[in-house]
């Protein structure tokens, strides 16, 4: 039997996560105290036991959802035959797969969320899945609108995401709807 490991991107956090693995394995627990030095504040405060407004903050989020997914496939015991992560959870998938290690991971997942942090507060941003609509069709949309609206992430055949100021964004997304 083959084993593959699929990590989520931002997105897939929620308050509690890793509470249960924190509080069960030694080896979790470990690596989240681990965590909260590297990162230099107490990550696992928030994680915990912090509201949904605080997990949504980028540079909170991101290192939460690398470090509830890294732990947690470490604490499975069972290497996997293969990994895929979406967007962030590629960070993860790297973790997992042994080309990046859990420090040098959370360093850079680190550094990322601070980056799109610092972005997000110098311009409001949004962003829209887009369903149903052929990427070019969505791609010819965002060209015609004023303001900074792109496809960013083309998930699956029937579905992308659109990304920019949240004027353009919402403009795109009215012109999509007709």
């Amino acid at each position: 039997m083959k084993n593959a490991y699929v990590f989520p991107g931002q997105g897939a956090q929620f308050s509690g996560m890793g509470k249960d693995l924190y509080d069960n394995s030694q080896n979790a627990h470990t690596l989240f105290e681990h965590a909260n030095d590297i990162l230099g504040f107490r990550i696992t405060d928030i994680m915990f036991e912090g509201t949904a407004e605080e997990l949504r903050q980028t540079s909170v989020t991101q290192p939460a959802v690398f470090l509830h997914s890294v732990i947690l496939a470490s604490t499975l015991g069972i290497k996997p035959d293969a990994v895929a992560g979406h967007s962030l959870g590629e960070f993860s998938a790297l973790v997992a797969a042994g080309a990046l290690s859990f420090e040098d991971g959370l360093r850079l997942v680190a550094k990322r969320a601070a980056a799109m942090q610092r972005a997000c507060e110098v311009e409001q941003g949004a962003m829209a899945a887009v369903l149903r609509l052929p990427d070019v069709t969505i791609e010819q949309i965002c060209e015609s609108v004023e303001g900074v609206v792109v496809a960013a992430n083309y998930n699956c055949p029937g579905q992308l995401v659109i990304s920019g100021a949240v004027d353009a964004v919402n403009e795109a997304c009215e012109k999509m709807k007709e």
